[in-house]
């Protein structure tokens, strides 16, 4: 009995060393993929401030959290059952869907600049009056989710790439951590940016006068930080996508796009010596955008002028 109960000893350790390590490389996986999607959580924390900007500031913090749950429900009910029966069954298939998810971000990059451009609008802005501010925010709301679903496709599908993990239950876990580790940074830093106002409206009552001006500065600096995101977020719909659409027609076997981006990129690069990096991969980022305006342009054209549909996600 004594030998049998040791065997037992023994073997639970066994099983205990292989659980432990398997959690170590699901931490591993998760944190590699993570670094690799810094990229497009900076433009989903870029884009996600537009939509309560010009909203009452009491309904800033409800929206921001309507659209996070929103945000976790696409990561894990959604995206993550899709990405596991995908890579486990239809492993091929995912660049077509990424691909998808693509001209979706050409088009509402290309909406919004063609809008700015002076063209027709579609849908209610912050600029109209608003009849029902209840619906409007609701439509916001929906038009952040939807767009959320597309980046965080891809923040999934750029995790399922990087993690090497053989067992479906550990691909499952390492999506899921960085799913919920990437939502909280992205909407707690939205949350930290559409609020820094009102933080600056405390400390402006404060009793010292070099406390008071840090607050008005904050609150000054506020509207001009949010139109920068607002910028910057139109810049990186259209960069992702055009980003994806380059990278999946790749995959798919039509090489010319992706060469000719690339190879602009490594001319730039070997020709402007200490800047190279940098230069070249902003070359590679406004080739991709560059293309995203365009795929993008023509289905705007097709959706609002040949099939008149209009664009209702209240998003702009």
């Amino acid at each position: 009995m004594p030998g049998g109960l040791v065997a037992l000893l023994d073997d639970v350790s066994i099983i205990a060393r292989a659980a432990a390590a398997s959690v170590d490389d699901i931490a591993a996986a998760a944190g590699r993929a993570g670094s690799k999607t810094a990229g497009v959580v900076i433009d989903d924390a870029a884009v996600t401030p537009s939509y309560v900007t010009g909203l009452s500031p009491a309904r800033e913090l409800p929206i921001i959290w309507s659209i996070t749950k929103g945000s976790l429900k696409n990561k894990l009910l959604i995206l993550l059952p899709a990405a596991l029966l995908l890579s486990e069954f239809l492993d091929g298939a995912i660049i077509y869907f990424l691909m998808l998810g693509g001209l979706y971000l050409c088009y509402e990059g290309a909406e919004k600049v063609i809008e700015k451009l002076g063209g027709e609008k579609h849908g209610k802005t912050v600029d109209d009056v608003i009849e029902d501010p209840v619906r409007f925010e609701k439509e916001r709301i929906a038009g952040a989710i939807r767009t959320d679903l597309i980046l965080s496709a891809e923040i999934m599908a750029i995790t399922l790439n990087e993690i090497d993990l053989a067992l479906w239950w550990q691909r499952g876990i390492a999506l899921a951590l960085v799913a919920i580790v990437v939502t909280v940074l992205v909407y707690g830093t939205v949350g930290l940016i559409v609020k820094m106002d009102d933080v600056g409206l405390h400390l402006a009552k404060k009793p010292s006068a070099l406390v008071q001006k840090f607050g008005r500065g904050m609150v000054a600096f506020v509207p001009y930080l949010l139109t920068a995101l607002s910028f910057i977020g139109t810049i990186a719909m259209l960069w992702v996508g055009g980003g994806i659409l380059l990278h999946g027609t790749h995959e798919i076997g039509l090489h010319g796009l992706y060469d000719a981006a690339h190879g602009l990129e490594y001319a730039i690069q070997s020709t402007t010596g200490a800047l190279g990096g940098v230069l070249g991969w902003l070359s590679y980022a406004a080739v991709s955008a560059l293309l995203a305006l365009i795929v993008g342009g023509i289905i705007v054209f097709v959706l609002h002028k040949v099939f008149k549909l209009g664009h209702e996600t209240g998003a702009h």
